[in-house]
């Protein structure tokens, strides 16, 4: 029995998917539920199981689009699997070998980088190095013209490797480059700043990281104190918390907290459902549980979809300052950046802090300066006060502890 593996759908208004990477090689025997393919859609990669045991058929190369609901393979269910396939892996592992050994000395005879008598002449003219031309004729051999096109360098040279890799960008990675030029192109979007002294963060941890640690599993980090301070914030102003549909402004009674984290198909922004619920040990473990599906590839189209605003950290790789662009549809984001010691004017007097630049971009066709200034300062007050703010000054109750 043959049977049609159709691409099935990964989330809501996904219309096609592109095979990233066969897994498996046409003709191979695979098993019921064996990974044999990683598609991206844009919003995530996700795995292609079997659905029956048998011989495959591809149907589709790396790199095709592919229709939700299209067949992308044949699974011959009535084979049988194959005994010896060890044996036959490493038979067909040495021939390749020897393919690749007998093309490297096929290479050799090459002419690449000859030059004929008079693209010669023309290059000891020019005083150009050979070496140096990209040859356009058989086997790369320099050609007059090529000769008389070559522009001498006008640094110094050095006669190291000057080659290029062109390599197909993910579909995950054109749609966030399609997203971020569309919110640079549709929105009127403006970034103000601020900085925050993280001394009082910096006590409360110091103090209680290691019993929060061990009562709850997880660490008491930077996210908790943020994304409590940025809700609050959204609750005082909620045209931060809204977005524009058609001519329509929408606002939301709940915090859907997109954060932004890196993961080794690229940007990923898993969302935090109603933020406003969660308590620091809540958020920290959310973060936590978040950060590793993407880290492992294993988050769902679900998880990042929706979202009313979104913080971006760019401090753990070193950023002291940036713009960051709006997740659209979103009309808010918060960056937050590296801490330094900086000298700040305290009381009359200069005192050494620990200092982070924070930065909200916003879209100005909804949200006022008042309002967009007025946030971040409570984002910031909240950092700079978080016991009575965050904690309702009772710490213990509000770690958990």
């Amino acid at each position: 029995m043959i049977l049609e593996m159709k691409v099935p759908s990964p989330g809501e208004s996904i219309t096609e998917v592109e095979i990233a990477t066969w897994l498996v090689e046409d003709g191979d025997y695979v098993e019921k539920d064996q990974a044999i393919a990683e598609v991206d859609s844009d919003k995530a990669t996700l795995e292609l199981p079997a659905e029956a045991s048998g011989t495959i058929t591809l149907k589709a190369e790396e790199g095709d689009a592919v229709a939700v609901g299209a067949i992308v393979c044949l699974i011959d269910t009535s084979a049988e699997k194959p005994e010896g396939s060890i044996e036959v892996e490493k038979e067909e592992e040495s021939k390749q070998e020897k393919v690749g050994s007998s093309n490297a000395v096929e290479n050799k005879t090459y002419a690449t980088g000859t030059a004929s008598p008079a693209a010669k002449k023309i290059l000891t003219e020019k005083d150009i190095d050979s070496t140096l031309v990209s040859g356009t004729g058989k086997d790369g051999r320099i050609t007059k013209e090529d000769a008389v096109n070559a522009v001498p360098s006008m640094g110094t040279p050095t006669g190291g490797n000057r080659g290029t890799t062109r390599s197909k960008m993910s579909m995950l990675r054109r749609k966030v480059a399609e997203r971020l030029v569309e919110a640079k192109n549709t929105t009127a979007m403006l970034t103000t700043f601020n900085e925050v002294d993280m001394s009082p963060i910096f006590a409360l941890r110091s103090e209680y990281k290691e019993i929060f640690k061990t009562k709850h599993g997880v660490g008491l980090g930077f996210m908790s104190f943020f994304t409590l301070a940025v809700v609050r914030a959204l609750k005082l102003f909620p045209s931060v918390n809204s977005m524009i549909d058609g001519k329509d402004m929408v606002s939301y009674d709940f915090c859907d907290i997109s954060i932004a984290v890196s993961g080794p198909k690229g940007l990923m922004v898993p969302v935090m459902r109603n933020a406003e619920n969660l308590s620091f040990r809540g958020v920290e473990a959310e973060v936590k549980r978040l950060a590793l599906r993407a880290r492992d590839g294993q988050i769902t189209v679900d998880e990042m979809t929706g979202g009313t605003f979104t913080i971006s950290n760019g401090g753990v790789f070193g950023s002291m300052l940036s713009t960051p662009i709006i997740n659209p549809p979103q009309s808010g984001i918060l960056g937050m950046h590296n801490i330094v010691e900086r000298p700040v004017a305290i009381d009359g007097k200069v005192e050494i802090r620990p200092i982070m630049y924070v930065a909200l971009s916003y879209d100005h066709r909804i949200i006022d300066g008042r309002e967009s200034v007025g946030f971040l300062v409570a984002v910031k007050e909240a950092l700079e006060n978080p016991i009575e703010l965050l904690m309702d000054n009772d710490v213990k109750k509000a770690l958990e502890l």
